[in-house]
């Protein structure tokens, strides 16, 4: 059966759809037999890849950012049935402007390379996460992080990761808070928060080490958090961020765990591989799921 390319022609602004040429090209040259199918909508990816993996048309190759990964990963999870292995194999040719999921892996993002990787078949199983009934592979958030996807969204008119950082400030002129109450597997929090982030990988946004320690295979989630700060403070925090050391500052608390559940009020955005898929949550529950998922990697990443 032929490999299924599900691509998100809006990633990286719309420019993942004038490249559908490239990637059917590519796939060629690799002599990989393959069926396109461009997305239209949001959260049609989940559809058409629920539909290949129960046609048999496997492979799935998603085409695309970290959303678009995203979705053809959620289809390929809610059509595999539990059997103990790992879902998948997934391919990944990073289209978008961060790529996260990609780079964190180690997938070259040139098309040929990428689809070399494929062609090769090296696959490693990583952990997957779940918030709420949505999978993710590289980071979720609620509070701060959700507003800052939220704001990326709005700035319709900038290209590139500058984006992220524009979109960050905007969030943090607002100064949103919440009351939250934190469970997880060895300790728990009751009080104000402004971000709550939880990774799977180190980056999120293409600049931003919000869990600089997290690895995709351990059977764990990291997560960061902090209570209430003002702007300033958090203006200060934005450049440690990019590097990963805002975790070594005394407001952000890092743990590892299985489990997290929370408590909000106000209700809170959430976002799963940066897309907000929840807008006004108050209950939310994250688990890892250990080595869900095969994905194709290169060899020295395997």
């Amino acid at each position: 059966m032929p490999a299924t390319v599900i691509l998100n022609p809006y990633s990286n602004r719309w420019e993942a759809g004038k490249r559908a040429p490239e990637v059917e090209a590519a796939l060629r040259r690799a002599g990989i037999e393959f069926e396109m199918k461009i997305t239209s909508r949001p959260d049609e990816g989940v559809q058409l890849a629920r539909e290949a993996v129960v046609a048999g048309n496997t492979p799935l190759i998603a085409a695309g950012g970290d959303g678009g990964v995203s979705e053809v990963l959620n289809g390929l999870m809610q059509a595999t049935p539990p059997t103990g292995r790992p879902a998948g194999p997934l391919g990944m040719l990073p289209l978008g402007t961060a790529n996260d999921i990609t780079d964190m892996l180690a997938i070259p993002r040139d098309l040929d390379q990428a689809v070399d990787v494929i062609r090769k078949g090296n696959t490693r199983a990583i952990d997957l996460g779940l918030v709420n009934g949505r999978y993710f592979d590289n980071n979720s958030a609620v509070g701060l992080e959700p507003m800052v996807t939220i704001e990326n969204i709005r700035l319709t008119w900038m290209r590139g990761v500058v984006r992220y950082l524009a979109a960050a400030a905007l969030a943090i002129l607002k100064r949103p808070e919440w009351k939250a109450h934190l469970v997880w597997d060895d300790g728990e929090y009751d009080g104000s928060i402004t971000l709550i982030s939880v990774g799977n990988t180190r980056r999120t946004g293409g600049v931003f080490y919000m869990t600089p320690n997290a690895t995709p295979d351990d059977g764990l989630l990291d997560f960061i958090f902090s209570p209430s700060l003002g702007r300033a403070r958090l203006f200060q925090l934005l450049p440690k961020a990019q590097t990963g050391d805002h975790v070594r500052e005394p407001e952000i608390r890092e743990h590892r765990t299985t489990r997290l559940s929370i408590r909000l009020n106000p209700p809170s955005p959430i976002q799963a591989d940066g897309e907000v898929f929840v807008k006004d949550a108050t209950e939310i529950t994250y688990q890892v799921l250990p080595a869900a998922l095969q994905v194709f990697v290169p060899e020295k990443a395997v």
